[in-house]
């Protein structure tokens, strides 16, 4: 007979560990000293241990390798859990793909994504087209702009709508008490959405001529020098901002594709020349 320590040592698995195997009944001791407490165990019991490594190694649960240990388990018991264990680890390994995937995918759009954000943009003029989209608009704080882009991602995603790669936000005015007139908007791929009450299914308009800046934006952060850098270009290019029509700032990096709080954004004024 080995006592506790001894049998630890033969059989590399710790008296913790020893203790615990007999609290559930997995590996009780051959003998119990009922004067001091001391625990006994046979030299057969280390082939026992040994079983349970090789089951655990192969990612059985201590609850399945109990019945694996137990006297009348039949054959078919054990081909039952062996295939359930089958069936688990080829699910681990599917998901384990699709993740390794997701990491790959994830990795190339990181270089883009570093590749866009070192590049400089200078200041353009370009053509807007029309665009469908679906969109919210409401006088919020600032801080709600996430909460309403997620409300129109929600939406438009019951009716089986993607999201898309970009979402767009208009501010139709200047904050007055940190309330602002916000409109967010995410192209959509079909006019068969409905519109609801609080999601309008519309064309945004286009533009003949708008002065464009690609810029790294904090979209919370309400002193941004775009808009300035932007108007001051316009002014002294000899153009001036399409009366009413609202500043648009299109968000280029998908939400899942941040890192920090800085995104790639374009923001757009409509423009005509100065008369």
């Amino acid at each position: 007979m080995l006592k506790i320590g001894e049998f630890a040592k033969l059989s590399g698995v710790s008296i913790k560990t020893l203790r615990y195997y007999d609290k559930i009944g997995l590996v009780r001791p051959d003998v119990v000293d009922i004067n001091n407490g001391y625990r006994f165990y046979s030299e057969a019991q280390l082939l026992t241990i040994k079983r349970i490594h090789i089951f655990k190694e192969q990612g059985f649960t201590l609850d399945q390798i109990s019945t694996f240990l137990k006297e009348d388990i039949s054959e078919e018991g054990v081909r039952s859990l062996v295939a359930q264990k089958q069936a688990e680890l080829r699910r681990l390994i599917r998901e384990s793909e699709n993740q390794l995937n997701a990491i790959n995918e994830r990795l190339d759009r990181a270089k883009a994504f570093a590749a866009a954000h070192e590049k400089e943009y200078p200041i353009a003029l370009r053509k807007v087209n029309p665009m469908l989209v679906a969109s919210i608009r409401a006088i919020v704080p600032m801080s709600r702009l996430c909460v309403l882009l997620d409300e129109v991602i929600q939406y438009v995603r019951a009716y089986g709508e993607t999201q898309a790669s970009k979402s767009i936000v208009i501010k139709h005015g200047n904050a007055i008490d940190d309330q602002v007139d916000l409109e967010v908007a995410l192209p959509i791929s079909t006019n068969m959405i409905p519109s609801s009450d609080r999601v309008r299914i519309n064309v945004l308009p286009g533009h003949t001529s708008a002065a464009s800046l690609v810029h790294r934006c904090d979209p919370y952060d309400h002193s941004c020098l775009a808009v300035e850098s932007l108007s001051a270009w316009i002014e002294a290019n000899g153009y001036s901002r399409v009366e009413g029509e609202p500043i648009r700032e299109v968000y280029m990096t998908p939400d899942e594709d941040i890192y920090g709080r800085m995104r790639l954004a374009e923001l757009l004024i409509p423009v005509s020349r100065s008369v």
